[in-house]
């Protein structure tokens, strides 16, 4: 079903989007344009097909996950103003 102008003009107002006469006439040949291949490819048969997460089948290729710094909690929390079991103590900021 093709949009006709008026809902052209009710999704611009939707989206607070001006249009003029001009755009509002290309505007919805190219909505309607989009709406025509969306009608094709939901009339291709896709039964048995695996929905895929992205158009490649890529793998990342992953680093081990190993420790590489030294644990430096100690360093850190030496130089912190003030901190108790283990956490840094903030000022509150909401009462």
């Amino acid at each position: 079903m093709p949009l006709t102008p008026e809902d052209v003009t009710r999704i611009a107002l939707l989206s607070r989007i001006e249009l003029s006469a001009e755009e509002r006439e290309k505007t919805r040949d190219q909505l309607n344009g989009i709406l025509g291949f969306i009608e094709q490819l939901q009339a291709v048969d896709t039964t048995g097909i695996e929905p895929m997460a992205h158009a490649v089948d890529v793998v990342q290729r992953l680093r081990p996950d190993v420790v590489t710094e030294t644990d430096r909690r100690a360093d850190f929390q030496a130089l912190a103003p003030e901190t108790e079991a283990g956490l840094y103590l903030v000022p509150r900021v909401v009462e």
